[in-house]
């Protein structure tokens, strides 16, 4: 048996709960390395703290579910079974439960009816800061895979920085990254990624569009990939032809929030003061209204996981964790730059997967422009 699943057993154990589910993609993900989308079909693993763990599936699935690695029972159902009278007749063969541990921030209400149909008087307790905290610090293999996702996320930069050129739409550039990620055999995104100029990139969040690319507009790329089941996530803004001052102020701005806070990733440091790191640089410049997200956050399984960077957050950094570190400023009038890394914490400071160079970058300039 696998030590995710160990470790959930002792949980269950220490905390007297007869027994568990889990649902949610990420963690069965987690706990068997099968990645599905069950779309409306009940997919889940049950534990127990003494007993191997159930794997509960449409048949369909059995053969990639043993792929996966999985080594325990599989208990399988057809499109024409009722899977939770199935899970009634397991539930059965085992002593009565009054407590059952769920994820609570993740299960249907729906699947809470059904559970308390088959158990009665049943209190329900919590899986979910136990996953979260098993999560939150990557083993050697996990960070390698992270380390291969971030090499395409850089190269996704690469590609949407080539097809750069005046008139072309956003979503045309857009098109071009996904498309060459796919050549490369990358299958998903970790999120739609995002491809903005000009004003557009004034939205932290906004989204690709027919928006034309013109001289002296600032191009942001935020992207990554999904790789073996772990997400990507980089930001680069580039300027289009000559950009006026008060944008290279800005760009050197965000850029020392970056490298401010990828030098307070060091294990032991209060999460809270990797914020603040970056968050005073820009202060002192004069765009701390400008700066409205906190610097990043925790990367893995999920594009956002725990931990939270943000000033507030008292936790402590800890090797094998993986953060984002993303300032930004965003002005209505000239647009947005963000830079964004991944980095993992080390016994003996941090490491950043993102390679791509953050130097202020600016394409689109014809020879008689520099001159």
């Amino acid at each position: 048996m696998n030590y995710r699943m160990q470790e959930l057993q002792t949980f269950l154990q220490k905390q007297s709960i007869p027994g568990g589910l889990v649902t949610s993609r990420q963690n069965i993900f987690y706990l068997s390395n099968f990645d599905y989308n069950p779309h409306e079909r009940f997919v889940g693993i049950f534990v127990f703290p003494n007993d191997e763990p159930i794997f509960i599936t449409p048949a369909m699935e059995v053969q990639m579910i043993k792929e996966a690695g999985w080594k325990h029972q599989i208990l399988s159902y057809t499109d024409s079974d009722q899977p939770w009278a199935l899970v009634g007749h397991l539930i059965e063969s085992r002593n009565k439960m009054n407590q059952f541990a769920v994820e609570k921030d993740d299960i249907s209400y729906s699947y809470i009816e059904k559970l308390q149909q088959i158990f009665g008087e049943v209190e329900f307790a919590s899986l979910d800061s136990i996953l979260t905290e098993m999560r939150l610090v990557k083993d050697a293999d996990e960070i390698e895979i992270l380390r291969e996702a971030a090499a395409f996320a850089d190269y996704g930069v690469q590609v949407g920085i080539d097809a750069l050129k005046e008139g072309i739409t956003e979503l045309e550039v857009l098109g071009k990254i996904e498309f060459e990620l796919k050549k490369k055999g990358i299958k998903e995104m970790s999120f739609p990624p995002i491809v903005l100029f000009g004003q557009n990139a004034s939205n932290p969040h906004g989204a690709s569009g027919d928006n034309k690319l013109k001289k002296g507009d600032t191009a942001l790329f935020d992207l990554g990939v999904k790789y073996k089941g772990y997400c990507s996530d980089i930001t680069r803004t580039i300027m289009y032809g000559n950009p006026g001052s008060e944008l290279v102020k800005i760009y050197n701005t965000v850029l020392q929030a970056n490298l401010a806070g990828v030098e307070a990733s060091q294990p032991g440091t209060r999460i809270g003061d990797v914020d603040l790191s970056g968050r005073r640089v820009i202060q002192a410049a004069g765009y701390g209204d400008f700066f409205p997200h906190r610097i990043g956050h925790g990367l893995g399984i999920e594009i956002h996981e725990a931990p939270s960077i943000n000033e507030v957050n008292e936790g402590l950094l800890k090797s094998g964790m993986v953060i984002t570190i993303e300032p930004g400023i965003y002005l209505n009038s000239l647009g947005g730059v963000r830079i964004e890394d991944d980095v993992v914490i080390s016994d003996y400071g941090c490491e950043v997967l993102t390679k791509f160079p953050k130097e202020l970058m600016i394409v689109g300039v014809s020879d008689d422009e520099q001159n």
